[in-house]
Formats: structure tokens, C-alpha cells, sequence
């Protein structure tokens, strides 16, 4: 039996380490429903709340998809992304405690909130996101 090649990226470095990459596609689907919440919005606008609505839905479609740029740029291992992430995770543990009422609604946001706050102060996504000047990182020795 051969053992399994090593997962590399189209740059051959090795693969995305799994917490880094369940990070990345949690904040994609949090970012989706930021979108999807501006649609909504959009969509209930009515006369009476014509401005609210209006910065409501332009809001959180920015949001969301600035959320969707900080994944992507988590999976092609770009460092800056990470403050975002972290910091939207934080807001959304202040905000589950917040709709702590709604209980159900409060455990899924806090539960995602700590998986990709995990994921993001893993040691090995750390490493990964390690800014290295000297472009060293990832060399093999020889």
C-alpha cells in the first residue's frame, strides 16, 4: 500500500489546514446570510420605514459580502482577513447573548460564533496565516 499524497493547492503548498478551511466556509455562509437578509429586506421595504430599510439592506449586503472577500481570502491563506473574521465573530457572540430569548436562534449563532474563533486561533491556521517577510514559509528543508 502507497501512502496518500499530501493535499497541495494549485500553487503546490500543502493543503488549507481543516480549521482553517471550516473557518473560512462558516464565515462564507454567515456572509450568505448577511446577502440574503439585505434581499429580504429589500423586499419588505415599505413607505413608512423607506430610509431605514434602505441603509438596513445596503448594510448588511456590504457586510455580507465583505464577509464572503475575508473566506476567500482566508483560503488562499491572506493574513489580513483574519481581524475581520475574528472581530464579526465577537459582535456575534455580543449578539447571541443579546437574543438570548430566543434561545434556539442565540445557541446556533454563539456555537458558530466559537467554531470559527477556533478555527482561527488554531496553531496550525496560525501558522498558516503567519506573515513571513522573508518568504520562507512553507520551504521544505533540504
Amino acid at each position: 500500500m502507497s501512502t496518500p499524497a499530501p493535499l497541495e493547492g494549485p500553487d503546490h503548498r500543502p493543503g488549507n489546514p481543516p480549521p482553517l478551511t471550516v473557518a473560512a466556509s462558516l464565515t462564507a455562509v454567515q456572509g450568505g446570510l448577511l446577502v440574503l437578509l439585505a434581499l429580504l429586506e429589500i423586499a419588505h421595504l415599505s413607505s413608512q420605514r423607506m430610509s431605514m430599510g434602505v441603509t438596513t439592506s445596503v448594510f448588511f449586503g456590504v457586510y455580507g459580502v465583505a464577509m464572503v472577500g475575508c473566506a476567500l481570502a482566508l483560503t488562499r491563506r491572506q493574513g489580513w482577513a483574519r481581524g475581520p473574521v475574528l472581530l464579526t465573530q465577537l459582535i456575534q457572540l455580543g449578539l447571541a447573548w443579546n437574543l438570548r430569548e430566543f434561545w434556539p436562534v442565540a445557541i446556533v449563532m454563539a456555537a458558530t460564533a466559537l467554531v470559527v474563533i477556533a478555527g482561527m486561533v488554531h496553531p496550525a491556521t496560525t501558522d498558516v496565516l503567519a506573515d513571513d517577510p522573508t518568504g520562507e514559509r512553507g520551504a521544505t528543508e533540504e
